[in-house]
């Protein structure tokens, strides 16, 4: 019998240890390396080792890869696809023992000497030996070898079901391997006659308030849309006022109207999104002078159950048009205390109402060269371009101030639920019979509350809402993208069944052992015989 590297819950833990050793922190040299380590771990199972063709490394982007491992069995068209990232965020947070962070074992022990400086709850757990503490063990590394177990266990057993192994860098980021990924699916979808049955993901379970210790499983993932504006006033000296206005005063009266408004706050099969809050929101002059700030941004989140980006920007657009009325009047005020006409109302543009109008007067070769030099600055994150195309253009419009021009930003997470799938519907018992068997009562959730990549399938959106975002994206096309066609074709149920753990992107994130080595595991191995073999 074919010798099995991660078969018992030692093996799965040594297995665990090894990938959060292998350090990937977004953009760092660890993450380029990641999958390629990966790569030579699962090439040594019999079952590449007989079709090397069916494991294979993709370009993503800045040379990262994303890796992709089929489990093919026989004639057989129906497949599972397994959706894990490997990237994790930063371990600055850690300090002395950042050297530590990617080192669980060593990490677990050295903390009992920080107690001084760990939460409660953190302490009681260190204390119990339940938890392994470090950085990607729950964040979600630990998802990927539950699905590393599972190529090895379905291939060395014939397991009469194929599974596909995806696993993604930069999810904490831009969701740039996801993104592509999705269009390597479609091909061996076609290549290998694959029928998609169900998109499973093993992000942990995430906690819903504090002190939390329910055990989640997920049958969506809730949406994540950036909205973003660009305040464009009037400069003057700080001697004459009001012969300008601030960017700053403009945008003082919209994200006043912006943070925690209800309007944006969506409810669907009895769940809430958090409400919106700012994210970032500074002005643009680069050095200090005694002119005045003419410029300024901001960037706000915002979570989606059913809105589409068409849904959110007419929102948007009507608390812009709330604050710039708010704004007008206030501003008028002081201009008649003051006996001055002022400049002005302030107006509010959509960004391809602002592109439009550039073209117009500068002709398409000008509006395509700056969106060119901005796309090729490499100082710049994809964010910082949308602002800087949408500024380019103000400052050749500057008619068209004093504005409040609303556009998107990246990243966007389209919201996904399924829980109305005869599958799911089938699926969610057995996995609570299941976790019974383990004293473990698993609660059901419509929408996994922590981003993941389930995003890029399933997608149930209209062409309108995507057009919508297209349209005001600065960066679509040249340094952003989403393959919204492609992603509607990737059609299954998707559900998110991770092991348990707590804190993640802190300094105390930590896995609980027996939900990881022994419970989770368990469970998708039943769930997958039981539905599918």
């Amino acid at each position: 019998m074919e010798k099995r590297n991660w078969s018992d819950p030692k093996d799965l833990e040594n297995l665990l240890c090894q990938l959060v050793s292998w350090n990937s922190e977004t953009f760092s040299d660890g993450e380029k390396s990641f999958p390629v380590k990966a790569h030579d771990k699962l090439s040594v199972l019999a079952h590449f080792q007989e079709h090397p063709d069916r494991i294979s490394l993709h370009q993503a982007d800045l040379g990262r890869s994303y890796l992709t491992a089929l489990y093919k069995h026989g004639n057989i068209q129906q497949t599972i696809v397994l959706i894990s990232h490997f990237d994790t965020v930063q371990t600055e947070e850690y300090g002395d023992l950042q050297p530590l962070a990617c080192n669980p074992e060593k990490l677990t022990k050295a903390l009992q000497a920080y107690k001084v400086i760990l939460d409660p709850d953190a302490v009681h757990d260190l204390e119990s030996g339940d938890y392994l503490f470090g950085r990607g063990t729950m964040d979600m590394k630990m998802g990927l070898a539950i699905h590393m177990a599972l190529l090895e266990k379905a291939s060395t057993e014939q397991w009469p079901i194929n599974l596909l192994l995806v696993t993604v860098p930069d999810e904490e980021v831009n969701s740039s391997g996801m993104r592509r990924a999705v269009s390597t699916m479609a091909d061996l979808q076609d290549t290998y006659n694959l029928d998609y049955e169900l998109f499973l993901n093993s992000e942990p379970s995430f906690t819903q308030k504090p002190s939390d210790t329910n055990h989640y499983i997920y049958s969506g993932t809730m949406g994540k849309i950036m909205p973003a504006t660009l305040f464009y006033g009037k400069e003057s000296h700080v001697g004459e006022p009001l012969k300008g206005i601030t960017a700053n005063y403009i945008a003082s009266f919209f994200t006043q109207r912006m943070e925690w408004n209800p309007r944006f706050q969506e409810e669907h099969l009895g769940e809430l999104t958090p409400l919106p809050v700012s994210l970032q929101q500074r002005d643009l002059k680069q050095h200090y002078s005694t002119q005045t700030p003419a410029r300024a941004q901001a960037l706000y989140n915002i979570f989606l159950l059913q809105r589409s980006a068409g849904d959110i920007m007419d929102l948007f657009e009507q608390t812009a048009n709330d604050a710039a009325e708010a704004c007008n009047a206030a501003y008028q005020k002081v201009c008649e205390r003051e006996q001055t006409d002022g400049i002005g109302n302030v107006r509010v543009l959509r960004y391809d109402q602002l592109e439009s109008y550039a073209r117009q007067q500068y002709g398409d070769a000008y509006v395509k060269n700056i969106q060119a030099e901005v796309s090729a600055d490499s100082e710049l994150d994809e964010r910082d371009k949308s602002f800087q195309i949408a500024d380019q253009l103000m400052i050749a419009c500057q008619e068209l101030a004093p504005a409040i021009v609303l556009l998107f930003a990246p990243p966007f997470y389209p919201p996904v639920n399924t829980s109305e799938e005869t599958l799911t519907n089938k699926a969610i018992p057995l996995l609570e019979e299941t976790g019974k068997q383990y004293g473990i009562e698993l609660v059901p959730i419509h929408y996994f509350n922590g981003i993941c990549d389930l995003s890029y399938v399933s997608y149930q959106g209209a062409d309108d809402g995507w057009v919508n975002y297209e349209k005001n994206l600065p960066v679509w096309g040249k340094d952003y993208h989403i393959p919204f066609d492609i992603m509607q074709n990737l059609q299954a149920p998707v559900l998110n069944v991770g092991p348990f753990g707590k804190d993640p992107h802190q300094m105390t994130e930590r896995l609980h052992k027996q939900s990881a080595f022994h419970h989770t595991p368990a469970m998708l191995e039943s769930l997958i015989k039981r539905l599918f073999c």
